[in-house]
């Protein structure tokens, strides 16, 4: 039996877990900073940094004793390092350093694109590679080969604006506030995807929303110089609907040219609805198995980060104190 507790601290969301064996969620603690940023229509880095500094003990603690364990009794230690926001980051691993050295435990690095990954590992425990995964989040919408637990190829990702990111920039458009993705998905429900025939971009694997998004602002901008009634329902239907069928079409198509025989969803952005069930119905009708985690475990937390912990830990990858954050992506 392996006890890891994992932290995570990559960008608004302080969070700790502790799971046994890498797929057995003991506790799961997340603290969510969305009202502080609401009044400021998006993430401000510091302010995110410094109510980290502020909750990070409080969240371990009551990780802790959430499991029922005492910290002692912790095998390793995990917690995100890249990709993120640094000063939110610096704040986790810092932590992470400091509990790992007092209680003479490893110190494991963990991706936070791959604790994406590692989330449906908890919700699957018969999941194992290979599989075909589109990891779309805030800033990252990629398309991973998962070969092995830790053997992962680029099949496609984001030139510019990732899915998350044009969901929430839409959203404010059609002032929705933050955070504009759920909310977004909400109105959608009431809407008419076919309402409006919004581009739906295609370079290969590879995703580019930027031109989508633009589309959908030069859309509201020119009807309200023109004074029409603008439906927010059908736009955001429609808008998500172009989304949905590129995140799909693609993920579906990279899968089969690698011959995957399972599809999974992962990030965020897995907590919209439509795609869940678009890509769902596109893998099952191409004789794919289909994984996602439940929406709890598609947002930022910690159980995500102590299941690919515990895979880093068994693999024997271990950091020393010169661990630091690093907030650009790297996947492979």
């Amino acid at each position: 039996m392996t006890l890891v507790l994992g932290i995570e601290t990559s960008c608004d969301e302080t969070a700790a877990s502790v799971t046994r064996d890498g797929r057995e969620v003991l506790s799961n603690t997340v603290y969510s900073q969305i009202a502080l940023h609401e009044v400021y229509g998006g993430v401000v880095p510091e302010i995110a940094s410094r109510k980290h500094i502020d909750k990070i003990i409080y969240v371990i603690d009551a990780a802790i004793k959430d499991a029922g364990i005492d910290k002692s009794e912790l095998d390793a230690v995990a917690v995100t390092y890249n990709p993120g926001l640094v000063g939110a980051l610096l704040v986790g691993v810092s932590a992470a350093k400091a509990l790992a050295y007092g209680l003479g435990k490893p110190l494991v690095p963990v991706n936070h694109i791959q604790g994406h990954i590692a989330a449906n590992y908890i919700a699957h425990p018969e999941l194992e590679p290979p599989f075909v995964c589109l990891v779309a989040s805030g800033g990252h919408s990629h398309i991973l080969h998962v070969k092995d637990y830790h053997d992962f190829e680029i099949l496609g990702a984001t030139t510019d604006d990732a899915a998350g990111e044009a969901f929430d920039k839409v959203a404010r458009v059609l002032g929705l506030g933050y955070p504009g993705g759920p909310k977004l998905n909400k109105l959608a429900e009431g809407g008419d995807p076919q309402a409006i025939q919004f581009p739906r971009p295609h370079n290969g694997f590879d995703f580019s929303f930027s031109g989508l998004k633009t589309a959908v602002i030069n859309y509201v901008h020119n009807a309200e110089q023109k004074g029409g009634e603008i439906n927010k329902a059908d736009i955001a239907a429609s808008f998500q609907q172009a989304v949905v069928d590129v995140l799909v079409g693609n993920t579906v198509s990279a899968a089969k040219s690698v011959g995957c025989p399972a599809v999974a969803l992962a990030g965020g952005v897995a907590a919209n609805t439509a795609l869940r069930s678009a890509l769902k119905n596109a893998a099952e009708a191409d004789s794919m198995r289909f994984y996602c985690p439940p929406m709890e475990l598609c947002t930022d937390n910690g159980a995500m980060i102590s299941c690919a912990g515990y895979l880093n830990y068994v693999a024997g990858m271990r950091a020393d104190l010169s661990l630091n954050a690093e907030p650009q992506l790297k996947i492979v």
